[in-house]
């Protein structure tokens, strides 16, 4: 064998492995490109932390993980194409729909994060600044957006894939008519709680209680198909969003005032002092810092009881917090008390007079032998 053999023989042998050394040198590359945007991640972020705006934090936070994914796969699929065209194997065909697949689910993977994050700090950002917020506008608005992603990018990746987009279409709406039957109370409860943020007749953290059922509490989250409240024995209570459609809700936490309506009964001996009880009391609500005198304030002579004779008031104090609005109504009703007893009356309580005749009908009346 002479010398041109051999040189010939080694050329052949490095031209037939010459794809593996492409492929080791583009999965090396792959993952020194991955290693220098987390490096650069961790620099940009201590950057955009100065800054004042948080949505600039918010897209590079989403980006991190997919744009990784992104890398490798785009990486890989690159080596896949090289190993096809030395080898020409028939299964490295099915690479190039299946990257374009991966890079629709990356895309859709950093919107969906992107929106949670901007949710996630839209809410802080307000809490911070003590500016009020609608959390349950913000959770419905960012949910409708995922959704629409999921849906969208779905549709998206069939078409990539060949399938007709039209066609799948058609095929959900016969499809849909029968999942509609199969699964009525799932899509009654999504189309209640579409109702519950549309109509907004409450929010998280919010009292309400339904006249109808034996409902009362917190709310605590407004999902698609439940809602949770906690009760205030601290037990949660998971309802039907369809429930609410067909039932009256009450909201107390949106009430504007609450409501002191009390009757009270002085003693039927102290009936001339009556009129002055009334204009003191009276004079007293209309003084006292913590009562509304914008609204209905009655301070009224009502009834003549079996045991007293009773008057009632009628106002709204300026606070609907509860625990407050029951000290306010202890300081009236004690000075109401002292309103009674410095005018020299008393509060009356349940008596019964009982008369005997001390007279005896002569007629009737026994003679002694």
């Amino acid at each position: 064998m002479n010398i041109s053999e051999l040189t010939e023989i080694i050329n052949n042998l490095f031209s037939d492995e010459v794809w593996i050394i492409e492929v080791f040198v583009v999965v090396m590359l792959t993952g020194f490109l991955n290693w220098i945007q987390k490096r650069s991640y961790h620099r940009i972020i201590s950057k955009l932390e100065q800054t004042k705006t948080f949505w600039d934090d918010v897209f590079f936070d989403a980006l991190i993980k997919p744009l990784s994914v992104l890398i490798w796969i785009t990486g890989i699929a690159f080596a896949a194409d090289i190993v096809k065209e030395h080898t020409g194997s028939f299964i490295f065909s099915a690479v190039s729909p299946l990257y374009r697949t991966g890079v629709l689910v990356v895309i859709c993977w950093f919107l969906i994060r992107f929106i949670t994050r901007a949710e996630r700090n839209i809410i802080l950002a307000k809490r911070i600044s003590g500016e009020e917020i609608d959390q349950s506008t913000v959770d419905a608005i960012a949910k409708l957006l995922r959704i629409s992603v999921i849906i969208i990018g779905v549709l998206v990746v069939l078409q990539s894939l060949g399938y007709s987009i039209s066609g799948v279409l058609a095929f959900g709406g016969v499809g849909g008519i029968a999942v509609g039957f199969a699964a009525r109370d799932l899509l009654a409860n999504f189309f209640g709680g579409l109702m519950i943020y549309m109509d907004r007749p409450f929010n998280v953290g919010e009292w309400i209680r339904s006249p109808d059922k034996e409902i009362e509490g917190t709310v605590e989250k407004i999902g698609w198909r439940l809602t949770t409240i906690r009760t205030f024995d601290k037990r949660p209570l998971y309802i039907p969003n369809s429930i609410f459609n067909n039932i009256s809700v009450e909201n107390p936490s949106r009430m504007s005032n609450r409501r002191i309506k009390e009757t009270i009964g002085i003693r039927y001996d102290d009936l001339s002092k009556m009129e002055k009880i009334i204009n003191d009391v009276r004079k007293m609500l209309k003084e006292h810092a913590d009562i509304d005198t914008t609204k209905t304030l009655i301070v009224n002579f009502n009834e003549f009881a079996p045991s007293s004779l009773d008057f009632f008031i009628y106002t709204f104090t300026k606070t609907t917090d509860w625990i407050r609005y029951h000290e306010i109504k202890q300081d009236i009703l004690l000075n109401i008390i002292n309103i009674v007893e410095s005018n020299g009356a008393e509060c009356a309580f349940p008596t019964s007079t009982l008369h005997i005749s001390t007279e005896m009908d002569a007629s009737n009346a026994k003679v002694p032998k």
